[in-house]
């Protein structure tokens, strides 16, 4: 759940470029990612008042303020990230690399007795800009937020999880169809046209 990695000096003036950047400073939102969300909410209406759902490698926040907005005061929804995260109503946060086994316990044991209406993971290891090294780091992370949801979503349960187009999504999706009813990909708008960055969504988990 670190961050992306590349030049600095590149990546910042990328980011002064960015429309959604530039949005997301006019809008007071935490991040460009509030707008992926955003788009697949508006094509699948995963999120819902009042549901339970957890955001993984939810730092800075846009996905989880999001998320907040719509599931309100009687929804709940937990956090996890390696990186620290400023508080957000409504949101708990728990500091701590999702793969590791004290921070999944950790957050385990904070989830209710009853199961996540949604699993939502927007993790990604630091990118080196080396296919073969990245590819298989994004898809162990997928790999463990699948197992999370596979432990903690209710039956008809969703589950959102980024990929980067490559080796190893046609078997993950393959994967998830064994384990939810509805499997799809998609690629928001506010990702970058130049990114490999899509989205598996899934619904409807069977358990």
């Amino acid at each position: 759940m670190a961050r992306k990695s590349g030049s600095s000096s590149h990546w910042r003036l990328h980011e002064r470029k960015d429309h959604y950047v530039e949005k997301a400073v006019r809008q007071n939102v935490r991040s460009r990612a509030y707008f992926k969300l955003e788009q697949i909410q508006a094509k699948a209406r995963i999120l819902k008042p009042g549901i339970a759902c957890a955001d993984l490698g939810s730092s800075p926040g846009g996905w989880s303020q999001y998320a907040a907005g719509i599931v309100g005061s009687r929804g709940e929804i937990w956090a996890v990230d390696l990186t620290p995260m400023e508080p957000l109503p409504g949101v708990q946060f728990i500091q701590g690399d999702f793969t590791n086994p004290d921070t999944l316990e950790a957050l385990t044991d904070a989830l209710p007795d009853a199961h996540l209406d949604l699993v939502m993971s927007d993790m990604a290891p630091n990118i080196t800009g080396i296919r073969a090294v990245d590819q298989p780091r994004v898809m162990v992370l997928a790999e463990a937020a699948l197992a999370f949801s596979e432990t903690t979503l209710r039956r008809g349960g969703a589950f959102v999880v980024k990929l980067f187009q490559g080796e190893g999504v046609e078997d993950f999706v393959k994967l998830a169809e064994g384990r939810f009813q509805k499997v799809r990909l998609l690629k928001p708008q506010a990702s970058r046209p130049e990114s490999r960055e899509i989205y598996l969504l899934a619904r409807n988990y069977r358990m």
